[in-house]
């Protein structure tokens, strides 16, 4: 990938994770999840290394998270229920997710063979050898049609990026939007209608969706925060956001104070949910919903000294 990549589209695998770190620190990551009923967070899995971007199952029995490029599945209360079989592609990043039916599940993933790069893959979620989908890098999923038809994702094509649209056996990617500037995060409403994202077109990062063939584009939020990736809850009302309490332009990097918040999509009404705390990139990349509508997972990170 061109130097000149913001560092969200970097594909997380060590060498990456490190050059976010600090130099002399370690990340501690710290997986949470958020009830709507109580509206508070329960810390469920905390440990003294890098993992990122949970995935709630669709029958709700367990999240799934990346960490050095392989997928792990965690229940409900953190315990470790092993690592998801990808067979020759063991360099997935943090932009995964399920069909609505649950029975397909998307990776991102470099290949085994090629240095670098991201290309989007589909796997039975009960594992297996992956399909690659998309010929051309980088391409990074977001999310799936919900009849499973279609997936969309973000790509760099001629030195732009926008959305794109693909089959979801594969064949010719449809390109949806061609503004100037970055486009990212595609997301389908459960209903179908619409595609959520985030764009960077009018020089602030901010949440607009758009018809799902590329017409009709609305912006969503309009405020003085960087923010990135709407999740829409089951019963397609509202959405997860994550806002950098300090513009990062059209980045999306690790270790900023970042807060969720709460999108209403009828009247673009936002509303916190969380406290500033230390996260970016890995907090809350891809769908984190439970099936329910009732929580959803992210993670937060610390630093702390290296020890010798």
């Amino acid at each position: 990938m061109k130097k000149l990549l913001p560092l969200f589209m970097m594909f997380i695998v060590l060498e990456n994770v490190i050059a976010q770190i600090p130099a002399g620190k370690k990340v501690i990551s710290a997986l949470y999840v958020y009830s709507s009923k109580t509206g508070k967070s329960e810390l469920i899995l905390k440990e003294r290394r890098h993992f990122e971007a949970p995935n709630w199952s669709r029958d709700g029995k367990f999240l799934l998270i990346n960490s050095l490029g392989k997928l792990e599945k965690i229940s409900p209360t953190g315990e470790k229920l092993g690592v998801l079989n990808t067979g020759t592609i063991q360099k997935a990043n943090n932009d995964h997710g399920y069909s609505f039916d649950g029975k397909t599940l998307f990776i991102s993933s470099g290949k085994p063979d090629v240095k670098g790069g991201s290309y989007v893959y589909k796997v039975s979620s009960e594992g297996g050898e992956p399909m690659l989908l998309t010929e051309k890098t980088p391409s990074y999923w977001h999310g799936v049609s919900p009849d499973g038809s279609r997936f969309v994702y973000c790509a760099s094509r001629n030195d732009n990026f926008d959305i794109y649209a693909m089959d979801s056996n594969g064949g010719p990617e449809i390109r949806l939007t061609d503004a100037a500037g970055l486009d990212d995060g595609p997301e389908y409403s459960p209903d179908g209608k619409y595609i959520y994202m985030n764009s960077f077109r009018m020089g602030k990062m901010q949440i607009w969706r758009m018809a799902t063939d590329g017409s009709n584009q609305e912006q969503m939020t309009f405020d003085d925060y960087s923010t990135w990736f709407a999740h829409i809850s089951p019963n397609g009302k509202v959405a997860t956001v994550i806002s950098y309490v300090k513009d990062q332009a059209d980045k999306h990097p690790f270790g900023h104070q970042v807060k969720l918040r709460l999108l209403d999509l009828k009247t673009k009404k936002l509303t916190d949910l969380t406290e500033e705390f230390y996260g970016g990139q890995g907090t809350i990349n891809v769908p984190s919903w439970s099936p329910d509508g009732k929580k959803f997972a992210y993670v937060r990170y610390e630093l702390e000294d290296i020890t010798p």
